[in-house]
């Protein structure tokens, strides 16, 4: 027999004795039967509240540990989940009490595992959240709240790894450019005013967030200093070409120009001042020498006129620029007159040049096509007349490549222009046509010119025979042998002998003979020369050329003979 069976035997009897013990009490009170019966009652109530009492306590007992081994079931189900892990196996034929203790413990040991992958994840997270922090990165995106399985623990890890070695990655570019940047401030004299330009010249080099706007922005401001850096060269160099201009406008001594050369190389920021202040000084000394200014002004407009191939009208469009009134007004109309040309001429360099290439070029033509065509040029010595000839094959070859090239210019000009391009007032295709055609005008008016004097010195010999002067020194020498005479039939050279010895005495050369005999003509020849023998005047030999024109054109040979008798 069981001790819980053996004392509850006990527990029996020993309310059996009590139930007698109370009965011989109330027999020996003298308790009535009815009363008796009612404090039965009372006792066996309070006995059987009493058990039931217990009997409720040990039921409630049992639920708990019934709900304790559910509850337990399902949070260990629920750990298995969540660490993914199989679910643990009861084990069968044990007590209740058993079963719930086994469960628990295994509970146990599976919230342990929980709370130490939850340690180690809210670790990874505050590493990942500093390295989100500096690097304005997002988070690796995983739950805090969840349990993490150990492939998940060992891939956020490596991307914490891989976190350092992009903070490393950018740290070291950002010191980089922090040198950079650090030279150019010292450079330009900057002083950090926002925030985040305190942060990069900070010390702590730690403090400044790596994040990719970060370095973008770090590298945007880098680009903002390079770009103040070069507007600062910029403006100082305009300066600096501002100074030289209004030095030389103004006429300033050489020694207070020296005094200034310290600024006229660096561009820090307390030059760029300097050059303000002096360019400043200048304007004001220009505005109290406006009328020299404003002359110095208009040459340069005159130059870049000519550079800019400006018509007539292009340039009278200009009014101030024949205003007699000097005023400042008319000092910023020229200044901004200039500018802008400067700036027309800079930004169409390249074809203005072209056209004063070709204008150079057509000249150089020119002038070695006019040397060709002297005569004199054979008595040049050294071999420039080679020189010349081989150049001016060269330019009649290489002027109309350059039209072809300018041809291809202009009509981009147009194009973005919207406009003809003028030069001296006409197209310029057009004004090289013209010049081409004019050339060759003049070439055909000296060819004609020459066959026409060719002609009337053929006309001349005709009428009087070849005269040639005795030259001055160096020239062709007169001959007098006889056998430089031309040889003429017996007729003419008998019939001849008179007046050829005349034409001989008043020339003072020698004379070729005439085909035909012309006494008369001779003698009024003789009688139109001074007495030394010099030639008539031009005029007076042009109307005695004309008046024998009518025999020469009109009269055949025989008639001529027979009126020269």
């Amino acid at each position: 027999m069981r001790k819980s069976e053996v004392i509850a035997s006990e527990a029996v009897s020993a309310l059996n004795k009590a139930l007698c013990h109370l009965k011989d009490i109330w027999e020996e009170i003298g308790i009535p039967e009815d009363q008796r019966l009612q404090r039965n009652n009372v006792v066996k109530n309070h006995i059987k509240g009493l058990l039931d009492m217990m009997i409720k306590e040990e039921e409630l007992l049992r639920k708990r540990l019934l709900d304790s081994i559910q509850a337990c079931r399902s949070e260990m189900e629920k750990l298995c989940a969540e660490l993914q892990r199989p679910v643990f196996q009861e084990e069968r034929g044990i007590t209740m009490l058993q079963q719930e203790k086994n469960i628990r413990t295994q509970v146990e040991a599976l919230v342990k595992e929980k709370t130490v992958r939850m340690q180690q994840l809210k670790t990874l997270l505050e590493q990942d959240q500093d390295l989100c922090d500096l690097l304005c990165s997002l988070p690796y995106g995983i739950s805090s709240e969840s349990v993490p399985s150990l492939e998940q623990l060992e891939n956020f890890r490596k991307h914490i790894a891989d976190q350092n070695e992009e903070k490393g990655k950018r740290h070291a570019e950002f010191v980089e450019v922090k040198k950079q940047i650090v030279l150019y401030m010292e450079d330009l004299e900057h002083i950090p005013m926002t925030s985040f330009e305190k942060d990069v010249v900070s010390e702590d080099e730690d403090a400044f967030c790596l994040s990719k706007d970060n370095i973008a922005s770090l590298k945007v401001f880098l680009c903002q200093l390079e770009s103040l850096k070069a507007e600062n060269d910029t403006m100082c160099e305009s300066l600096r070409e501002q100074i030289q201009q209004l030095w030389s406008r103004l006429q300033i001594p050489q020694e207070e120009r020296e005094a200034f050369n310290e600024h006229m190389v660096t561009s820090r920021k307390k030059n760029l001042e300097a050059l303000q202040a002096e360019a400043q000084r200048l304007e004001e000394l220009k505005l109290q020498n406006i009328r020299n200014v404003i002359d110095a002004i208009r040459s340069e407009i005159a130059v870049l006129w000519e550079k800019c191939f400006f018509s007539i009208d292009q340039r009278e469009a200009f009014a101030p620029y024949f205003s007699d009134v000097f005023t400042e007004e008319l000092l910023s109309l020229h200044d901004a007159e200039i500018g802008r040309l400067k700036q027309h001429y800079e930004d169409h360099k390249e074809l203005f040049v072209s056209v004063d290439e070709w204008e150079r070029n057509w000249r150089l033509f020119l002038d070695l096509e006019k040397k060709a065509s002297d005569p004199s040029r054979f008595a040049n010595r050294g071999g420039n007349l080679l020189k010349e000839e081989k150049h001016r094959t060269e330019l009649q070859k290489s002027l109309p490549k350059l039209e072809k090239k300018l041809k291809v210019q202009i009509d981009r000009w147009e194009t973005e222009q919207g406009t003809e391009f003028f030069i001296h007032g006409q197209k310029f295709l057009k004004y090289v046509a013209e010049q081409w055609e004019l050339f060759r005008s003049e070439k055909e008016k000296e060819k004609q010119e020459r066959h026409l004097k060719k002609t009337k010195q053929i006309e001349i010999d005709m009428l009087y025979g070849t005269t040639v002067r005795t030259p001055s020194k160096r020239k062709f020498l007169a001959n007098t042998t006889p056998n430089r005479v031309k040889k003429m039939n017996a007729t003419s050279c008998s019939s001849n002998t008179t007046s050829n010895g005349t034409m001989r005495s008043v020339f003072g050369g020698t004379l070729c003979r005439s085909p035909v005999p012309r006494t008369p003509l001779a003698s009024k020849v003789q009688e139109s020369r001074t007495p030394n023998g010099a030639k008539p005047p031009h005029p007076r030999l042009q109307t005695f050329n004309k008046e024998n024109e009518g025999h020469l054109k009109g009269t055949p040979k025989s008639a001529r003979l027979v009126q020269g008798l």
